[in-house]
């Protein structure tokens, strides 16, 4: 976006310039310059440290280590660069590293920061309690999330995708755009503006990510569970069967086994209040035909079929699919509650014994 200097009839265009046009670096001017006024970057910021490197095993350094009003730490990466380089990757790793930081070693940085050659850790602790607004230390306050602001003349499309998709992993992670402009007189100008997210579709992100942090929530949870039900429903069908006793616990709600013929399995599938053991014709994409044929085979020999079962069947065709499917569905699923569990294993495990001895000679015996 251009920027215009005004005057009584006309707007004049500032030129955009560089950094390296206007021999400005990294560390000796931008650096300093955002130190000194690091509320350009974000309102509530308060430096700790610069040129922040004190953990073991490692060369690198946090250009300016910050601390917010809520009292989470900042990561600050700058650059000159017109595409910011791989400064997202440096700055998680950075985060990652001062995550475990406590309000003591806080200070402590603070302190060696303000004075290096004798740090009082008294006035910086005074400094920064008095930044927060707190009457003392309160480690449970403190450090609760690390945040990541990328400052630098512009940004690449892979970085800004990057920096997209963490966002949308909750984390905190912004991009400031350092433009400078060069006015005829001489005086450099430097317009400061947020790229991600954008002040005007903040609120909107924010009330989208706690929508998606909710859900996300909600898959984890749901995953966990289904999860245990599947390592107990497996354990109990091992002491029972050989049938799936390869298998392991997963995340999806059905579970596959051999019956002795490619294209036919024996499958456990669960929902949330049933659970189904069913027979699952198919031998790939458009193979619809053969699916067809094998399942109209089966369904000639249904009464005896069904007999051996013990119990009547779904038979279902499934038009349109890429297969058919042959089941028997109880009562009881992941999110019935764990008591009733043992009850339902029982269940599916004995219905997939049976439906194992009522389909398996028939499969074998198919004419495709």
């Amino acid at each position: 976006m251009a920027i215009y200097s005004l005057t009584d009839k006309e707007l004049v265009p500032v030129s955009a310039t560089s950094f390296t046009a206007e021999n400005i670096h990294e560390r000796t001017h931008i650096q300093q310059l955002l130190k000194a006024n690091i509320t350009v970057l974000d309102a509530g910021l308060m430096v700790i440290a610069e040129e922040f490197g004190e953990w073991i095993d490692s060369s690198r350094r946090i250009d300016l280590l910050c601390l917010d009003s809520g009292a989470n730490l900042v990561v600050v990466e700058l650059k000159r660069t017109e595409d910011g380089g791989h400064m997202e990757l440096q700055a998680l790793r950075y985060a990652a590293m001062i995550s475990a930081m406590t309000f003591e070693q806080l200070v402590e940085t603070h302190a060696r920061f303000l004075n290096p050659g004798q740090p009082d850790h008294e006035e910086a602790g005074a400094a920064i309690l008095k930044f927060l607004g707190w009457d003392g230390p309160d480690e449970d306050q403190f450090g609760q999330d690390t945040r990541i602001i990328l400052a630098s003349a512009n940004f690449s499309k892979e970085l800004t995708t990057a920096v997209l998709w963490l966002r949308d992993r909750d984390i905190d992670i912004r991009c400031m755009r350092l433009q400078p402009y060069r006015m005829d007189s001489g005086v450099v100008l430097l317009d400061v503006q947020p790229i991600i997210p954008l002040p005007e579709t903040a609120s909107f992100q924010t009330q989208i990510g706690v929508k998606r942090q909710a859900e996300r929530k909600h898959r984890t949870e749901r995953h966990d569970l289904r999860y245990k039900f599947w390592e107990g429903l497996l354990e109990f069908a091992r002491a029972r069967t050989d049938l799936h006793i390869n298998r392991k616990p997963t995340k999806d709600n059905w579970i596959a086994g051999g019956i002795g013929r490619k294209g036919f399995q024996l499958s456990y599938v669960i929902r949330q209040q049933d659970s189904q053991v069913e027979l699952w014709i198919s031998h790939g994409k458009k193979q619809a035909d053969k699916n067809r044929a094998a399942f109209e085979q089966l369904q000639q020999y249904k009464q005896e079929i069904e007999a051996s079962f013990g119990a009547p069947l779904d038979w279902m065709p499934l038009e349109n699919n890429d297969g058919c499917r042959i089941r028997y569905v109880i009562d009881g699923g992941w999110k019935t509650s764990p008591e009733r569990w043992p009850e339902t294993y029982e269940q599916l495990v004995d219905a997939m014994i049976r439906l194992n001895i009522a389909l398996r000679d028939h499969v074998a015996e198919l004419k495709l």
